[in-house]
């Protein structure tokens, strides 16, 4: 039988951030936005278009249970 080594090879943890705006090939971006509440539950909708998801924030913002609402670019 043979001897086989393994050897570890690690990939840095650093991730690069992606430029989704000059990728040609994409037709829409997805837009999370996470709606954290008072009592420590949290809510997420993806939005296709900003100007939704930027509305949807403001809107949750306003009730009195949430705590914050961010919108964040995933794809």
């Amino acid at each position: 039988m043979a001897s086989v080594t393994k050897t570890s090879t690690k990939k840095s943890q650093t991730r690069e951030k992606t430029n989704f705006n000059k990728d040609k090939r994409r037709k829409h971006h997805h837009f999370l936005v996470t709606v954290y509440y008072a009592d420590g539950e949290k809510f997420g909708r993806v939005y296709t278009d900003k100007d939704k998801a930027d509305r949807f924030a403001d809107r949750q913002k306003r009730s009195p249970v949430v705590k914050s609402a961010r919108v964040t670019l995933i794809s």
